[in-house]
């Protein structure tokens, strides 16, 4: 190994050394910037910064000393690797940053002020790394709903324009009923709305409790002033845009599973939409195709191929979500006494992967939804495989209450007879084995020929397809319109 890497030159996206070489899903600039060790050391020395500022506002530090903290806080002075290795003898990445930032602060209060002791005063390090986690993942959650809403305007548009493309429905892996690309759409559109808006719901609240959670030292720090522990910890969470806090919550985890339940869900409606895409893209399906793009899809060995490596990320990404957030609640489960041991750090990972995951599918899922295509003849090819047998519902419904009994048989089980006589008949000839077996068992009385065709449509057996669609982006009226296109793609590049 090479000597440790300063901040500036980590280069990483997951961690110091970790450029996300098996996470190709979330290996972005975005994703790094945003979850990576270097914003979890900003995070950190944000919280800090904005505590030196809230305690030079409320009288409780020496004029000048939010300036000197905020400059020494600057995290290009800092290496992440050199402070992850020295986390092993405190534990958590807070004790070493702060031994450092102590050093600055005091090597930068030129003029003596005693800004040092703005730093950290009645914190612990739970206090301040957690705060840094919300920050961390209020920053990430912001950058992915962006995401999350372009998708979601591309497959409401997908739903109007497809509102009449006629589909096979499928249940159980058969074909079950007629229905509408649109529909599908809308469905997609459904469950990422609905779990986005869940995810806006979030709430992301400062930390501060203190040493046990009781806020002694903080009484102590505010004695004498105008000021609480709790207004101090109001005006942190003010200072950093984030949500006041009735109380610490040093062993209350709902904040974190909340989050977590929540880019689950998220991620739950993403692979919904990729398991789709990949079955419907199927060469022997044909119904759908990923957008192109220069050196996507390819094959090591295989040069026709084109495999729809959107979905395959977002999937994998979806595939890795349930493990994470059960990791969460186990943690919050073992919360033990007021500051706990080591569920705590088993946390930390497991919050931010997620963060990590959500946000790199959101980017390919965007992408996927904006430039999906769409092939409405071989839908309808698809469609026609089952033949007139994919209405048997639908007839069975308009003409069973027609016929009387009959050989001892209800109409329904006459038309039963007819279905299984037909599905005895070879594939090639289904389709005009029900239909004459339907015809002699109908007299015409009962049913006309032209009924019967009627009958036999699929577009005539949709329900409320498109009522249900309308419903659906009613109700998500704030996912439906389009929002600003970000400046730069899913992979950190400025759009053209």
């Amino acid at each position: 190994m090479t000597g440790s890497a300063g901040l500036g030159d980590t280069g990483t996206f997951g961690g110091a050394g970790d450029a996300g070489l098996l996470s190709p899903v979330s290996a972005s600039p975005l994703v790094g910037a945003l979850t990576g060790d270097q914003a979890v050391l900003a995070a950190i020395l944000a919280v800090e910064s904005g505590w030196a500022a809230v305690l030079e506002k409320a009288g409780l530090a020496a004029a000048g000393s939010a300036a000197v903290v905020s400059a020494a806080a600057e995290p290009g002075r800092y290496s992440v690797a050199g402070i992850a290795r020295r986390a092993q003898g405190g534990g958590n990445p807070v004790i070493p940053l702060l031994a450092d930032l102590r050093k600055n602060v005091q090597a930068l209060d030129g003029t003596g002020i005693g800004a040092g002791k703005a730093v950290h005063t009645s914190l612990t390090s739970q206090d301040v790394l957690d705060t840094a986690l919300m920050l961390l993942a209020r920053n990430t959650v912001e950058a992915l709903l962006g995401d999350l809403k372009r998708t979601t305007a591309a497959l409401a548009s997908l739903a109007e324009e497809h509102a009449d493309t006629l589909c096979v429905g499928r249940s159980l892996t058969q074909h079950s009923l007629p229905f509408t690309f649109g529909l599908r759409a809308a469905q997609w559109f459904h469950g990422v709305a609905a779990a986005g808006r869940q995810l806006e719901g979030l709430a992301y609240p400062v930390q501060f409790g203190g040493a046990a959670g009781t806020l002694a030292a903080g009484t102590v720090l505010a004695s004498g002033s105008s000021s609480t522990p709790f207004s101090l910890a109001d005006a942190l969470a003010a200072q950093l845009g984030l949500a006041a806090a009735p109380a610490p919550w040093h062993t209350n985890r709902l904040v974190v599973t909340s989050l977590g339940n929540a880019l689950a869900a998220v991620l739950d409606a993403f692979g919904k939409i990729a398991a789709d895409v990949l079955f419907l893209s199927r060469p022997e399906v044909g119904e759908l195709a990923e957008p192109r793009a220069a050196g996507r899809g390819v094959s090591s060995a295989m040069p026709q191929k084109q495999n729809p490596v959107l979905s395959v990320l977002v999937r994998s990404a979806a595939l890795q979500a349930p493990q994470l957030v059960a990791q969460l609640h186990l943690a919050a489960a073992n919360f033990n006494d007021e500051r706990p041991d080591a569920a705590w750090h088993t946390e930390w990972p497991a919050l931010r992967q997620l963060l990590a995951l959500a946000l790199g599918a959101a980017g390919h899922v965007r992408e996927l939804a904006e430039g999906l295509q769409s092939f409405p003849d071989a839908m309808r090819r698809n469609l026609d495989l089952a033949g007139p047998l994919l209405l048997a519902e639908g007839v069975g419904a308009a003409v069973a209450p027609l016929l009387g009994a009959k050989d001892g048989l209800t109409g329904k089980e006459q038309l039963q007879a007819v279905v299984d006589q037909t599905l005895q008949a070879p594939s090639g000839e289904q389709a005009a084995t029900y239909r004459r077996l339907l015809r002699d068992a109908v007299p015409a009385g009962v049913l006309t020929d032209l009924r019967l065709e009627e009958l036999l449509d699929p577009a005539s057996y949709l329900g409320e397809a498109a009522g249900i669609s309308r419903r659906i982006q009613a109700a998500f009226p704030e996912f439906a319109a389009p929002t600003a296109l970000p400046d730069t793609d899913v992979n950190g590049d400025p759009r053209g």
